[in-house]
């Protein structure tokens, strides 16, 4: 290389052997755009929901009140068993057909738990969803978990109302079980004078029991929200039940005839429809309306309770 020449500059920012990046020329765009932010997973609100559900009935207070739910129609079929003939309109409803067919136990064991035994367990279920969390200082763990306050009360919510499926349906099954063991099955007579046979009839059972499941969502979604409400269980469990015990005894009143449509229980014992050929939908689906209304306000009462809740344990 002659002097005259000038040596070759180097670029300090480049190493030997790695090429240097090439310098965007202006008014061009980047070689790599920025990505949009991913949307967020429902991966962790799954995975919330299954352990939520796994807990609840992994608890013995769980499968005890289920047995005990399951123990009303065995109860029942038991007394008529050893008892003379029922008079007819004695006693609950369809009680006198119980020995003529083993299916009408689990129907009777059902008008008999509606009143007090169902929305006793579920209120013990959803009085528990938030403030047994907080009674045994977990809650604030959970808050840590990626899905948020939001999708916490929308999980709990789905446990509570997983267990108000399970509840009518452990009746409704002891019920065609014990029948079916104690009393002759055959094709049933419904209200509305028809008969249909055995398979069908154990639909029309199961049909009730999803009736008094829908009935219970609305009562769910009130222990959700009283269980936001206080840090203690117990009392969220007991103003829960007594909440459904006062709207039962106000549409028992006729002085609040006003009153009784917009009851939670007004609706209850609603399904006789159920037994009629064809089927009668209207009571179903104004109980599905009704109950879907509480539904949403005590649902969203409860998620902005505990939105802005101090979170303390």
């Amino acid at each position: 290389m002659s002097p005259a020449e000038p040596a070759p500059q180097e670029n300090p920012a480049s190493e030997p052997g790695q090429e240097t990046p090439a310098t965007p020329r202006s008014g061009s765009q980047p070689a790599t755009a920025p990505r949009p932010s991913p949307a967020p997973s429902p991966a962790p609100v799954l995975r919330l929901l299954g352990s939520e559900l796994a807990v609840l009935f992994r608890r013995r207070r769980t499968w005890a009140m289920l047995l005990a739910l399951a123990a009303i129609p065995v109860l029942i079929a038991v007394a008529v068993r050893l008892s003379s003939a029922v008079p007819p309109g004695r006693g609950p409803a369809f009680l006198d057909r119980i020995s003529q067919n083993g299916l009408f136990v689990g129907i009777t064991a059902m008008v008999v738990a509606v009143p007090l035994f169902l929305p006793l367990t579920v209120g013990v279920v959803a009085g528990d969803t938030l403030a047994g969390e907080a009674g045994q200082g977990t809650l604030r763990y959970l808050l840590a978990a990626p899905a948020g306050r939001g999708r916490l009360v929308l999980v709990k919510y789905f446990a509570a109302a997983a267990f108000a499926v399970a509840a009518p349906a452990a009746v409704a099954l002891a019920g065609a079980g014990i029948g079916a063991m104690l009393f002759p099955v055959g094709p049933v007579t419904l209200l509305s004078g028809n008969t249909i046979g055995v398979a069908e009839a154990v639909g029309r059972l199961l049909l009730i029991a999803a009736y008094l499941a829908v009935s219970l969502l609305g009562l769910s979604a009130v222990g959700l929200f009283v269980s936001a409400l206080t840090d203690a269980p117990v009392g969220a469990m007991a103003a829960t039940v007594v909440l459904a015990v006062v709207s039962q005894v106000a549409d028992a009143l006729p002085q609040l005839d006003w009153l009784h449509p917009w009851l939670l229980s007004h609706r209850w014992l609603d399904f006789a429809d159920l037994l009629r050929q064809p089927i009668g939908w209207d009571s179903f689906g104004a109980n599905a309306l009704l109950q879907a209304g509480y539904v949403a306000v005590f649902g969203a009462l409860a998620y902005a309770r505990f939105a802005t809740k101090d979170v303390l344990s």
